[in-house]
């Protein structure tokens, strides 16, 4: 397929994704959903036309990824970082690992998969999803009691980083035939992963920000193409030094969005503007990946790690993860326990193992995606009828 055929491709297809989003938030359906929708519907071969490059299509979403929790670094304040880093950090971290174990274990008992390929499941679809958390709270217009949106978007944006650096090893474990790696070996490489990480996006952000600040640029379109080349430095400048990336991405945009003191409000829209960009392409892109016949074969095993997922797993995790916080209200609690969003991000690491080649991989990622649509479908809809319940939304 010739490169101008595959830039007009896009191009229309995210066009009618735009086009189509307005309708959707009138019916309540996350851009996700429109999206991915458009392209299984263009890319099945109804039309002439079947894509299928699993390499090229992680790459796609692996930086589109990053472009989003990077944007969702720039508008979070060090205000909310400051209410919600305990409870999140606690979230993004342990109850990431945890949500994996007990996943994990119970899918050892309930499918018939060895023991690492139901860990390597679990921790693909252990993280919560940044743009999915943002885009239904936002859509909604909710705004929650005791900074419980504040943790639950936290979370989202800073527990990518740990659930990657989980499949990653189980994906080279599993690849190796099975080559174990100690619990000292993994320790080690996740405390290099989030040093580097928070090191490299510190210190480009800081510096970045700065001479901004200083150099104070008059033509104003240049501070944030200056910003987005500063945000390529902290990304992977930190890959390459062994950190991890989406971290880095998330630092550096926290850093240079509280810092910066000219040229805000065009950076705030060319951000958002990419970061539209980034999920509309990411999303079509896993669309069209995937064939509607091949998925329908799998949409029953996918249903019982779902309900697994959502009614025992994550909510064990959250609880437990919450232990040390004994202030925290039970309806809390319970509401972040029952909202663990899923979005592109589980997909996207779905096709880290499928790539590899690991046995079963297809399988797999055709049974995160209903996971993701049941998400989607299910919590997406049930967050703001749950937190009126609670007493959680201040609107009511």
């Amino acid at each position: 397929m010739s490169t101008e055929f595959t830039m007009l491709g896009m191009a229309v297809l995210t066009a009618i994704g735009i086009l189509l989003h307005q309708p959707s938030k009138t019916l309540g359906l996350p851009s996700l959903l429109i999206f991915i929708g458009v392209g299984l519907l263009f890319g099945n071969g109804e039309f002439d036309f079947v894509y299928d490059d699993l390499e090229q299509t992680s790459f796609i979403g692996s930086l589109a990824l990053n472009v989003i929790v990077f944007v969702g670094g720039l508008n979070t304040s060090k205000s909310s970082i400051l209410v919600a880093y305990k409870e999140g950090g606690m979230l993004s971290t342990a109850g990431v690992v945890l949500t994996t174990g007990i996943l994990g274990g119970i899918l050892y008992f309930v499918l018939d998969f060895d023991f690492l390929t139901c860990m390597l499941f679990a921790a693909v679809v252990s993280s919560t999803d940044a743009a999915a958390v943002f885009s239904i709270l936002e859509s909604k217009k909710l705004k929650l009691k005791e900074n419980t949106d504040t943790v639950l978007e936290f979370e989202s944006a800073t527990n990518d980083p740990v659930a990657l650096l989980l499949v990653v090893i189980l994906t080279g474990m599993i690849a190796s035939t099975g080559q174990s790696v100690g619990a000292a070996g993994i320790g080690i490489e996740l405390v290099q992963q989030i040093v580097v990480g928070i090191g490299a996006g510190y210190l480009v952000g800081l510096g970045g920000v700065t001479l901004l600040n200083k150099i104070k640029l008059e033509e104003y379109g240049l501070i944030p193409v200056f910003i987005l080349a500063c945000f390529v430095i902290a990304a992977y400048g930190s890959d390459v030094l062994g950190g991890n990336i989406l971290i880095a991405s998330y630092v550096s945009g926290v850093m240079m969005g509280n810092g910066l003191r000219r040229g805000k409000e065009v950076s705030k829209h060319f951000f958002n503007s990419l970061s539209w960009l980034a999920q509309a392409l990411m999303f079509i892109i896993l669309g069209l990946q995937f064939f509607p016949k091949a998925l329908i074969g799998d949409v029953w095993i996918a249903i019982i790690p779902a309900l697994i997922l959502m009614l025992v797993a994550r909510p064990l995790a959250v609880f437990i993860s919450f232990l040390p916080f004994r202030a925290v209200s039970i309806k809390k609690k319970f509401f972040i326990s029952a909202i663990g969003l899923k979005g592109a991000t589980p997909i996207v690491f779905a096709l880290i193992p499928a790539a590899e080649g690991v046995a079963g991989a297809q399988q797999m990622m055709h049974m995160v995606f209903f996971i993701v649509l049941i998400s989607v479908i299910v919590q997406g809809w049930a967050i703001e009828p749950l937190a009126n319940r609670l007493g959680l939304n201040q609107k009511e």
